[in-house]
């Protein structure tokens, strides 16, 4: 199951694994979020 989560307006790629219950986030994205980088990839 993949979904996009919002955070306040961004939006956060994820994925969840049903085998080990855990979810997984987007570090760029999240990146993106805290820093307001227009280029979160270059931080």
């Amino acid at each position: 199951m993949n979904n996009i989560k919002l955070f306040e307006t961004k939006k956060v790629r994820t994925h969840w694994d049903a085998e080990q219950e855990k979810w997984y986030f987007s570090i760029i994205d999240v990146i993106e979020i805290l820093t307001n980088s227009p280029r979160p990839r270059k931080y």
